[in-house]
């Protein structure tokens, strides 16, 4: 293979074909469907497969096969069939796998910017959806084509793309079902819906927690009452969600309360996390938008990693029944709604920790106030299986000579549901779960952006350890 036309095919790439495609893919507000129930009816979602498919279908890709999948009642998903390399040594099929679906627009962007507005400045493309993930589907088709244009070799691959990640992915496990005979024997998984503590080298991410989610609503009163009147005789809906989120952690620390919820921490892990902040010290905390004089929640970084990557957490993500400060009259509401959002430890029980919230919730309510537990959610989370020596071999390769800097691996604190499940179903299957987000990348808030530079030396990585796959079969 000829290094030297691979990173220039990248880049050139990037430069005029990625980078003009992908903005005009920011413009399309595909909000995913736990955000938009009439996402269906919007047709954003469908716009978005149908906008990238066009991109694909122009692609210089010999043999390739693109289809759009769409089970019925289920989101679109979009799916690139590449045959291996002639000559290519059997090596099983390479999966690559993205996501075209946005989280919501939210308000607060910055002048000049905007959610479905892209801007290019500075090395950067700004835009809902560009770094989480829209790019991820244009890099992993790049790296495919760069790599033939070098000379390289590649196994089959497929790249599959879908449009409900942000919600949870409630439509893989029924489409990996769907399509497991198609997919055949998977034996490399290269994930693009990740990132790292810089942008200086190649993050590995080896751990993704699970996630329970669970909205709340208390009840007191069938409708609201003057406050000077009722007070002092019906209960306030929001002191009984008090207390019954009291069961669940403890306030003044943020330890969350049911064992149902933790995990053992493995020590191979901690040794990561280790080298990884020795890597990038500070990295934690330095693009923290923290107010003038608030503190995290610990000063020793290694700690704040593994609260991170391995310890469960709790955060209320949306309320109802509060009206806005404006609006507020004196009168004791009738209830109170409040979203809770528990991240979970990679090895634990999602279903177990969901079991215990529900019990919690709902057992001996103080004042036999009714509690409703609607919208809930439970995914587990993932730990990576250990590197094969050709895997690590390709990774020190892309470390040097991409990135000129060695590789590194991170807890992620968010979640993937389709690792977990593609883990299930290949269990000798090697995973590259990476990409081009950063610490600062602002995925899921105002100013979302994505680091072009970093983009497409990761995707001349994820062509680095698609050719060693080959390499590998051929001298196995």
């Amino acid at each position: 293979m000829d290094r030297s036309a691979l990173t220039r095919t990248v880049r050139e790439l990037w430069d005029n074909e990625v980078l003009p495609s992908l903005s005009e893919l920011v413009v399309v507000p595909a909000v995913s469907p736990a955000f938009d129930p009439a996402w269906a009816e919007h047709g954003h979602l469908a716009a978005a497969v149908e906008h990238v498919r066009a991109w694909l279908a122009a692609r210089d890709l010999p043999g390739a096969t693109i289809e759009v999948v769409q089970l019925p009642g289920r989101t679109p998903l979009l799916l690139l069939d590449v045959p291996a390399t002639e000559g290519a040594e059997p090596a099983g099929t390479a999966l690559l796998y993205g996501h075209l679906d946005k989280q919501p627009p939210v308000a607060n962007w910055s002048e000049g910017l905007g959610p479905w507005t892209p801007v290019v400045r500075d090395g950067r493309l700004y835009g809902r959806g560009s770094a989480d993930d829209g790019y991820s589907g244009y890099a992993a088709t790049a790296a495919i084509e760069a790599l033939r244009a070098a000379g390289g070799s590649h196994a089959r691959c497929v790249v599959l793309l879908e449009t409900g990640e942000e919600s949870g992915s409630p439509d893989l496990p029924a489409y990996l079902d769907h399509l497991r005979d198609r997919l055949g024997e998977v034996s490399l998984v290269v994930c693009l819906d990740a990132g790292g503590n810089d942008y200086e080298r190649m993050w590995l991410t080896t751990s993704l927690r699970g996630l329970v989610q669970v909205t709340m609503t208390v009840r007191v009163l069938e409708f609201g009452q003057h406050s000077g009147i009722v007070s002092g005789i019906v209960p306030s809906s929001f002191r009984i969600a008090r207390q019954l989120l009291d069961r669940l952690e403890d306030s003044a620390t943020g330890e969350v309360l049911l064992p149902e919820a933790h995990a053992e921490i493995p020590a191979n892990r901690v040794v990561e996390l280790r080298e990884a902040l020795d890597a990038a010290p500070g990295s934690l905390l330095a693009t923290l938008p923290l107010l003038a004089g608030v503190r995290p929640m610990g000063t020793d970084e290694v700690e704040l990693g593994l609260n991170v990557g391995w310890r469960p957490t709790l955060s209320i993500t949306g309320a109802e029944g509060l009206p806005l400060p404006d609006d507020a009259g004196n009168v004791l509401r009738p209830f109170t709604s409040l979203v809770l959002s528990f991240r979970l430890p990679p090895t634990a029980d999602s279903a177990a920790a969901l079991a215990a919230v529900r019990a919690a919730l709902t057992t001996d309510v103080p004042y036999g106030a009714m509690v409703e537990l609607s919208r809930t959610e439970s995914a587990d989370g993932w730990n990576a299986p250990e590197l094969a020596p050709w895997l690590r071999e390709a990774l020190d390769q892309a470390g040097k000579e991409v990135f000129d800097a060695p590789w590194r691996t991170v807890g992620m604190g968010g979640s993937i549901p389709f690792m977990g499940l593609l883990h299930e179903a290949y269990p000798q299957a090697q995973f590259v779960v990476t990409g081009a987000l950063g610490p600062d990348s602002n995925a899921h808030v105002p100013d979302e952006w994505l680091h072009l530079g970093h983009a497409a030396k990761v995707t001349e990585a994820v062509a680095l350890v698609l050719h060693a796959q080959v390499a590998r079969a051929g001298t196995a």
